[in-house]
């Protein structure tokens, strides 16, 4: 008689970030979590849900949510406490159908290209996949033709690469962004400059100029590698610095 089949989990998002090292050699073998793993840990830790609720949004039993769990914080724990690298990927799932409109974005011109900034008043979002509004421009014969600030509707992580792709981004520049997240645009034809920071205007006139790093590193080699130290820069230059700092006005930051 053949056993029964495992029933599917649903998940709600396609993980951003699928690897995670510590500092230093790792020790051992990585960790191998699964994607539902990852996901009744964000639907209890992170939302906040109880193990009923999240049951029913991944279509399980409680007592599998509850198992699922213990296993998850396990790993965890393991991963953390000896030095174990963690890998995200495989189990039973089936991602929960996203729609992915842009229908508020405006049409876009033939000949231009479409850049969007992931935004928030006026500077680049640091969390690609928690981004809840792009600055989009379009640009022809290097210059801006026109640019909007549009909403994301509530799409989030593995279904943004979608919704960029149906509005007709060719560029996106970001700030911290996950591999999952980088292929899935990688996969719609979108160019990906990550670690920017500061004026989204900013980061656009450099990225028409040829001075945008498409690595995320700094353009005006603002490179602070201190993590004692919050630099606070002004908002012209697009340094590209890693430690969360504030604003760029010039371009001596150090």
């Amino acid at each position: 008689m053949a056993g029964r089949r495992e029933k599917l989990r649903r998940v709600g998002i396609i993980p951003e970030y699928r690897g995670f090292t510590p500092d230093g050699l790792a020790s051992g073998d990585a960790i191998e979590m699964t994607v539902d793993e990852l996901e009744v840990l964000r639907l209890c830790d992170l939302e906040g849900l109880n193990q009923e609720a999240v049951a029913q949004q991944m279509g399980i039993a409680r007592a599998t949510v509850a198992a699922i769990c213990s296993r998850a914080h396990r790993k965890v724990a393991n991963a953390l406490v000896n030095g174990r690298a963690l890998v995200i990927e495989g189990g039973n799932i089936a991602y929960s159908p996203i729609t992915t409109t842009t229908a508020a974005w405006p049409a876009k011109e033939v000949g231009t290209m479409r850049v969007a900034t992931t935004y928030d008043n006026g500077n680049i979002f640091m969390h690609f996949g928690r981004s809840e509004q792009f600055k989009i421009y379009d640009i022809q014969d290097g210059k801006v033709l026109s640019e909007q600030v549009v909403d994301t509707g509530g799409t989030g992580h593995g279904a943004l690469a979608g919704l960029l792709a149906n509005g007709g981004v060719d560029t996106l520049i970001c700030g911290g962004i996950g591999g999952g997240a980088i292929n899935a645009l990688a996969q719609a034809g979108i160019t990906v400059y990550a670690g920017a920071q500061g004026s989204c205007d900013a980061c656009v006139e450099a990225l028409i100029a040829g001075t945008l790093a498409q690595t995320g590193e700094a353009t005006c080699d603002c490179h602070d590698h201190d993590h004692g130290h919050n630099h606070e820069h002004g908002e012209s230059c697009g340094c590209h610095s890693h430690h969360g700092h504030e604003g760029h006005e010039g371009c001596g930051c150090h």
